[in-house]
C-alpha cells in the first residue's frame, strides 16, 4: 500500500486502529532487521522495534510529509538504537570497546545468529566501528540506502556520510585482513 493510502486510513477516525495496523505490517520486518544490526540482541531488538512503533503511533499526527513516511519511521528507530546504546554504556559505566565485546560474545553464543564463520567475522568487524559509523555502514551496505535518504534519516549532510562510510570501511577491511 502507498504510504499516502496508509496515512489517509490512519488520520481518519474511523480507520485508525486498521491504518497503524497496515503501516506496522509493512515496515515492521524493516525496522526489526535495522534495529537488530545495531544492538545485535534478539529481544533488545524487539523491545526497540516496539518502542519505534509506539513512538510512531504517538507522532503520527505531527508527521508534515516533507519526508518519505519510510525515511520519518527509519529516524525514529535509528534515534532508539543511538539512545539503547547510549543508555547501555551509561548503565554500566562501559568504554564503547567493552559494549562491542559484550555484542560480540552474543553473535558467537546467540543461537538466533545463523552466518558461516565469514559472516560472523564481518558482524564483529561492524561491532568495532563507533556507533554512527556503524549505523552509516548498515544503512549503506545491508539496506543500500542512497546518501540522501541517509542524510534525511540522520540529520547529517551528504558529505559526511560519505567520509563516514568511507572510514567504516576501510575499518572494516583492516579487521577482515588482520
Amino acid at each position: 500500500m502507498e504510504d499516502k493510502e496508509l496515512l489517509l486510513k490512519i488520520r481518519n477516525p474511523d480507520t485508525r486502529a486498521y491504518g497503524f495496523n497496515l503501516l506496522v505490517r509493512q515496515y515492521q520486518q524493516r525496522v526489526y532487521w535495522h534495529v537488530r544490526k545495531m544492538v545485535i540482541d534478539h529481544d533488545d531488538a524487539d523491545d526497540l522495534t516496539q518502542e519505534t512503533f509506539i513512538k510512531i503511533h504517538k507522532y503520527i499526527d505531527g508527521f508534515r510529509e516533507d519526508s518519505q513516511l519510510f525515511t520519518w519511521i527509519y529516524r525514529i528507530a535509528t534515534n532508539e538504537c543511538l539512545s539503547f546504546l547510549n543508555k547501555k554504556k551509561k548503565r554500566f559505566f562501559l568504554p564503547i570497546e567493552d559494549v562491542s565485546h559484550m555484542l560480540s560474545a552474543k553473535i558467537d553464543s546467540s543461537t538466533d545468529f545463523d552466518g558461516d564463520e565469514i559472516q560472523k567475522k564481518l558482524q564483529k568487524a561492524i561491532l568495532k566501528l563507533p556507533d554512527k559509523q556503524r549505523l552509516v555502514f548498515n544503512m549503506r551496505y545491508y539496506d543500500d540506502l542512497t546518501y540522501e535518504a541517509m542524510s534525511e534519516i540522520t540529520k547529517t549532510s551528504v558529505g559526511a556520510l560519505k567520509a563516514s562510510y568511507h572510514h567504516a570501511v576501510k575499518k572494516v577491511e583492516d579487521f577482515l585482513n588482520a
